[in-house]
């Protein structure tokens, strides 16, 4: 009966950590530093200069990227891009299923950014904001 419990348990406790993994922008290492100025117009919409990849918009890291690095929550990120979008001005950033299909976009694209937890930064690309 309690090893019934046990997966449950163990997602929670994941699901938690993984909430709170320390976010980095990163970037192909062609692109300089940026700030995160940069990076939340980049994420909104209001730049063009670099190549945004998103994770999926329903992992834990998606929201707490937006909320770290432009104060938005999901809904509002989204009500943004649907009106970007409706408008024909450009195209939400291209969502990957996970930080290392991220990275590995991100570090064949010279103009790649992306977030990734800190723990899957590799010598492929360079971290070049942290989201405290």
């Amino acid at each position: 009966m309690k090893n019934r419990h046990l997966p449950l348990v163990a997602g929670l406790l994941f699901a938690a950590f993984a909430a709170r993994a320390e976010l980095v922008v990163i970037a192909n290492p062609a692109v300089g530093p940026l700030s995160k100025e940069q990076v939340a117009d980049l994420f909104l919409g209001k730049s063009s200069a670099h190549n945004p990849v998103d994770l999926p918009d329903a992992s834990p890291q998606y929201a707490e990227f937006y909320k770290k690095a432009t104060g938005r929550d999901v809904a509002q990120v989204k009500s943004t891009w649907s009106r970007i979008v409706f408008s024909g001005k450009g195209q939400a950033p291209r969502q990957l299923p996970d930080s290392v299909a991220v990275r590995k976009a991100v570090a064949a694209d010279p103009k790649g950014v992306g977030y990734v937890e800190k723990s899957a930064v590799d010598g492929s690309v360079k971290a070049v904001l942290t989201l405290d």
